[in-house]
């Protein structure tokens, strides 16, 4: 269950750009539609997106710096694989992931209580010489069932 945030709305999400003093550019603006229909996403896979669905030209390298730095404003949240490459990803609000180390895919996981949970527990540890800003879990799995290619598709 992926639950909505502000940033996913295209006037909210230009309203962010204002706020940041940044203009609303049909590159900015075709990134961040590629990320809404992504969800997670590498740079490589977000241009290849622009290029399938709009006119916008973008190159990788354009593509990966717009998400670093939507990123760094906290529009987007960022994630490394075990493949090193860098994915990005526009839910920002309270979730958990799992990563499927076989496709290099991330899966979102809401469990409020369960987040709560660890949430109370650590905020009653301290770590000497640490402020903790956020906790960051990711479960690690492969599929259980071997994804169909399209040769095998009836």
């Amino acid at each position: 269950m992926i639950s909505p945030t502000p940033k996913n709305d295209m006037d909210q999400f230009r309203n962010v750009l204002k706020t940041h003093s940044l203009k609303a550019t049909p590159q900015r603006l075709a990134v961040h539609e590629a990320m809404l229909k992504l969800g997670h996403a590498s740079a490589d896979m977000v241009t290849d997106e622009i290029r399938k669905s709009s006119g916008t030209k973008v190159t990788v390298a354009s593509v990966y710096n717009i998400l670093t730095n939507m990123a760094e404003l906290g529009i987007y949240h960022y994630r490394l694989s075990s493949n090193n490459k860098m994915y990005f990803d526009v839910n920002t609000f309270r979730h958990f992931h799992i990563y499927d180390c076989e496709n290099h895919e991330f899966k979102d996981i809401v469990d409020n209580e369960l987040a709560e949970l660890i949430e109370n527990h650590f905020s009653k540890r301290r770590f000497r010489g640490y402020s903790i800003e956020n906790i960051d879990i990711q479960l690690i799995g492969r599929p259980t069932r071997k994804k169909k290619t399209a040769a095998q598709k009836p």
